[in-house]
């Protein structure tokens, strides 16, 4: 890279945002002519290999409430990958000014539910669903992004396995215990998120331990004011037990249609529900004992919130 001119195409210009595995600038594509947001990755081999692992999740996925990929590649030290601009603002920028209202909430459920439904479908689990991950378009469109804590289902962890992954007021319990993740996982965060639209506040506040624990000791406030569908849904959506939550496309139609959701399983399974009322006798000794003298939680690696961007904040 020389003269701020990526690979000889694209040129860069200002600083969007910046995270623990890089950053990401505006960008200008002088073959296309068109203008690009590029995140740029140096450094050690760990960051360079989950930011190829991103790079490989983005590359499988094609859906309007994803962010696209355009390019991605290497120009001595530097990794990068292009990918559109999204011009507008991150959905935690836009709680800021105080909860949504109920129809603007149905919407951003329903295209966020149909963006990881097809997520999902490929194999694929986020880890990281949260308001700084969502960005929203100069239409208000939201557009789910940062997979760079993403799983294929089908490879090895990425991580030591000590370490939990996400972002912790956003965290599904079965993350807290150190279980394996699923679709599930992802719905949890989903129900988190729109509680949150709803209600202005995280339903699991604190600093990361207490924040993580919490939702082992009681499931999460529903409004009793809330329409008796959305009600139910969200109930479903934030169950502690993960087989009880429904598909992120069956969460899509009840929030189109304001249908009443069934649980995918009515029966208990006690195997969980007991533990988790103990609340942290489950969480993994070694990370409880982390949580004590660090951060518990490994946020994702996202610039902070830009208000130009076409990656997430990694904040909040």
């Amino acid at each position: 890279m020389s003269s701020g001119v990526l690979a000889g195409r694209y040129v860069l210009g200002d600083l969007l945002g910046k995270g623990g595995m890089g950053e990401v600038r505006r960008g200008w594509d002088r073959v296309l002519g068109r203008p690009v947001a590029v995140k740029l990755v140096r450094g050690e081999s760990e960051a360079l290999r989950r930011f190829g692992h991103e790079v490989r999740v983005l590359a499988g996925l094609d859906h309007p409430g994803l962010v696209p990929v355009f390019d991605a590649g290497a120009d001595g030290p530097v990794s990068f990958v292009v990918m559109r601009l999204i011009e507008g603002r991150t959905l935690r920028e836009e709680l800021e000014s105080g909860p949504l209202g109920l129809e603007r909430v149905r919407e951003l459920g329903i295209a966020l539910a149909e963006a990881l439904d097809h997520v999902h479908a490929r194999g694929v689990v986020h880890r990281d669903v949260k308001p700084g991950n969502v960005l929203l378009d100069r239409d208000g469109r939201p557009h789910l992004a940062d997979f760079g804590l993403a799983r294929r289902l089908d490879t090895p962890h990425l991580t030591r396995s000590n370490r939990i992954m996400g972002t912790a007021a956003y965290l599904a319990p079965e993350q807290v215990r150190g279980e394996e993740v699923s679709a599930a996982t992802d719905v949890y965060a989903l129900g988190l998120l729109l509680l949150e639209c709803l209600t202005g506040r995280r339903e699991y506040p604190g600093g990361t331990a207490d924040a993580a624990v919490a939702r082992l000791h009681r499931p999460a406030r529903i409004p009793s004011d809330l329409p008796d569908d959305l009600t139910r849904l969200l109930a479903l959506m934030t169950s502690l037990v993960p087989r009880r939550r429904p598909t992120a496309l069956a969460c899509a139609h009840a929030l189109r249609h304001r249908e009443t959701p069934t649980a995918v399983d009515t029966a208990p399974d006690r195997r969980r529900w007991r533990p988790a009322l103990v609340g942290a006798a489950l969480v993994p000794i070694a990370v409880l004992v982390t949580a004590l003298h660090a951060p518990l939680m490994e946020s994702s690696p996202s610039p902070p919130s830009p208000t130009t961007t076409t990656t997430p904040s990694g904040t909040r």
